[in-house]
């Protein structure tokens, strides 16, 4: 296993796994050990903003490490997860861009909050199984000894 296939597997499994960690452990334990949900969902928007920018640095470097120039093409795991990169990254984006300013806003404003909230929990999960999906290719290509 080369260098340029290790550094691809540390970058996705730290991408999956902070997703992983954020939605799936700290966020519910922080509406069930703070004292309010306005106080948990201040927070959690917080670490989810910080989930962006390692989502998006993440995606970035994978990018840069995946498309090698010296190939004349990609192994066929390696293009499944360019694919999966760039739909997580854009995930990502949306959500932090599109989505999340939304909730804010619902909040104050009393909208749909609901809506705002499950899109963006889909989007999340959209992005969770971006990540984990090329985490699966990126080491399939590497057990194969094609990336």
């Amino acid at each position: 296993m080369n260098t340029r296939s290790r550094i691809s597997i540390l970058l996705a499994a730290l991408w999956w796994g902070s997703l992983t960690g954020l939605g799936f452990v700290v966020v519910p334990m922080l509406f069930i050990h703070l004292p309010s949900p306005a106080a948990a969902g201040a927070m959690a928007a917080k670490l989810f903003t910080a989930q962006t920018w390692l989502s998006v640095a993440c995606a970035m470097l994978l990018l840069l490490v995946v498309n090698k120039k010296e190939a004349p093409a990609l192994s066929p795991p390696a293009q499944a997860a360019m694919k999966f990169i760039v739909a997580g990254l854009l995930l990502a984006v949306l959500v932090e861009f599109g989505v999340a300013p939304r909730i804010v806003n619902a909040r104050a404003d009393g909208g749909n909050l609901r809506l705002w909230h499950g899109l963006g929990s889909a989007m999340y999960l959209a992005q969770w199984l971006a990540a984990g999906w090329t985490l699966w290719c990126l080491s399939r290509s590497t057990k194969d000894g094609a990336a």
